[in-house]
């Protein structure tokens, strides 16, 4: 990149001659990055991003441990009422003060939501008979029907407990299936597992946020964490294919196997943040209308795994997955030979003698010296003149 045309002064404060180009257009971050002419130290500051992490998980299991998930009423069971009504913007409020006013023990957990604008439907802990026809009652005089119109459905205990288990099967399959592909990919089984660490990451940081924050999880909550697991693997392949690009013939290059892993996160750095961002922006409206405009229902629980999945995701595939492949691969023979050329190289330049140079202010002075003494300057070249040689045919002329 040659910039020897720019002027100093035309330089903004904090430029350099790196920052433009050979017509002198400013070069904008992305590029500067992708060339290395920016870098930031993610995988040699990997001991700051592992405790940052640390924190954090140790946080969400402890609440994981501490609280629990409030599981919906498809995990553990309970009564499914549903009832005709004119939704407006008082209705959710409407029916949950009516289901309280009942006085039935271990009520908190109720949920109230609606279907559309012409249907409400409300999901309790499991009750008795008796407490049906309670809820049924106070349902009815809630959206101004009859009880017969307020239908109701048991949702077994055992039910619930085996939609957990093959959920549960449904993740450990996701995770082999991932492992085999990484492998079969990038024939390396230590992006494998680096790969499945991050995700591991994203997972129980998604689910320690559902505990702190108290959100139920339903089987929406299940299919968003499941989508941000596909999302975060994309991010983190994206990641470990320009290492793969980046660490190829690497013993025939003057840079570790950390330098080179760390320079491809400086490469796709400014594209996952653009991927995230875009992916998160809508995330974050579903989000904030589940949340605060319908109040409950699946919009909440799967924009909530969405939103914290993709912002995991993104950080786990340059702060965790990277920094600790490098430190997988560092640990083996031939990269721990590598590093050992390096230095000794390093070492063989710093102790080569170099040959004095002349600065050109050096020489600009000594030629003021000889031209105030008379004395050559000892820098001055000295030009050779060569005689013109005069031909045959030219003497008999003259």
């Amino acid at each position: 990149m040659s910039t020897a045309h720019v002027r100093d002064e035309d330089l903004g404060s904090g430029e350099s001659a790196s920052n433009v180009d050979s017509h002198g257009r400013k070069l904008s971050l992305a590029h500067r990055l992708y060339t290395g002419d920016v870098s930031w130290d993610f995988v040699g500051r990997w001991k700051q991003w592992f405790l940052v992490s640390a924190v954090v998980m140790g946080i969400a299991l402890a609440s994981l441990l501490l609280r629990g998930l409030n599981l919906g009423i498809e995990f553990e069971g309970g009564v499914d009422f549903s009832a005709p009504a004119q939704v407006n913007s008082q209705t959710v409020g409407t029916v949950t003060d009516a289901v309280k006013a009942t006085k039935l023990p271990d009520m908190d957990a109720t949920q109230v939501l609606t279907v559309g604008e012409k249907e409400v439907k409300v999901q309790t802990r499991t009750l008795t008979n008796p407490e049906v026809k309670q809820v049924r009652e106070a349902v009815a005089r809630a959206t101004g029907t009859t009880i017969d119109k307020v239908n109701y459905s048991q949702i077994g205990a055992s039910w619930g407990e085996q939609i957990t288990k093959q959920s549960l099967r449904a993740l450990g399959v996701f995770l082999v299936l991932v492992s085999l592909l990484i492998w079969a990919y990038f024939r390396d089984w230590k992006m494998s597992v680096a790969a499945l660490v991050a995700l591991m990451h994203d997972l129980i940081l998604t689910l320690g946020v559902y505990s702190i924050l108290g959100f139920t999880v339903t089987p929406a909550s299940m299919i968003g964490v499941l989508t941000i697991l596909g999302y975060s693997l994309y991010d983190t392949v994206v990641v470990f294919d320009k290492v793969r690009e980046n660490v190829r013939d690497l013993p025939k290059q003057r840079r570790t196997y950390s330098e080179a892993a760390n320079h491809a996160v400086n490469q796709v750095l400014v594209r996952s943040l653009n991927t995230t961002i875009i992916g998160v922006l809508p995330v974050a409206a579903l989000l904030f209308a589940g949340t605060f405009v319908i109040g409950s229902g699946p919009l909440k629980d799967l924009g909530l795994a969405l939103f914290v999945g993709m912002v995991a995701g993104a950080y786990s595939s340059i702060f965790i997955a990277t920094p600790l492949l490098a430190l997988l691969r560092e640990r083996e023979p031939a990269m721990k030979e590598h590093r050992a050329n390096l230095a000794r190289r390093a070492q063989r330049r710093s102790e080569r003698p170099q040959a004095p140079q002349v600065s050109v202010q050096a020489a600009t002075t000594g030629a003021q010296a000889a031209d105030s003494t008379g004395a050559p300057a000892p820098t001055t070249p000295t030009v050779r003149t060569q005689r013109t040689r005069t031909t045959r045919a030219n003497r008999k002329q003259n």
